[in-house]
């Protein structure tokens, strides 16, 4: 990944004017901080962790992700607005009736203190309806560090970017199910 952050320096001379003055103080502060490190008396200076990200938009001012888990997809957009999310053209409340799917798709927001502050719309299929809610939640997690990539890293930790890949174990032959026996028989 190539880093293309530029300095003011830089700036300056594509616009063909003079770059502004360094503060005297910052650099005599940092060159300090460079004779103590040199000397040893602190530890290596502390590299930035994640690398900037920048912020992907569609022409509606939308983020759009994907989300998936078992056998549904989820294709959700969100935008700044009053909470509202929209399920297939109906509302939470009425598309995922039970109050821990509702739940599921919430988290990301609770995790990153933003209730009521997106709206999202989303288009799900496939699977049932538990594959569905783990499928928008993985989609609005996704879509949320599109438009706000500072919270990438609360959102990780909770584990909400990763894809779940438990999907159902296929059905075997000579066997019931993926791994249950047929009932035995004596005679």
């Amino acid at each position: 990944m190539s880093d293309n952050r530029q300095s003011l320096a830089d700036l300056a001379a594509l616009t063909n004017t003079p770059a502004p003055a360094a503060a005297p103080a910052a650099a005599t502060q940092s060159d300090a901080q460079a004779e103590d490190y040199m000397a040893g008396k602190i530890e290596e200076p502390a590299a930035p962790t994640m690398p900037l990200r920048e912020q992907i938009l569609d022409q509606y001012g939308r983020a759009y992700a994907t989300g998936r888990r078992k056998d549904a997809v989820a294709r959700v957009w969100i935008k700044p607005g009053s909470g509202k999310i929209t399920i297939n053209g109906r509302d939470q409340e009425v598309y995922f009736a039970r109050p821990t799917l509702r739940l599921v798709i919430n988290q990301v927001f609770g995790v990153t203190e933003r209730e009521g502050a997106y709206d999202v719309v989303c288009t799900v299929k496939g699977g049932g309806l538990s594959g569905q809610a783990g499928a928008v939640k993985h989609g609005i997690s996704q879509a949320l560090t599109k438009f706000e990539p500072i919270l990438r890293a609360p959102v990780k930790a909770a584990g909400f970017l990763t894809r779940d890949s438990r999907t159902v174990e296929r059905k075997k032959y000579g066997r019931a199910k993926a791994r249950r026996s047929f009932q035995f028989s004596k005679r």
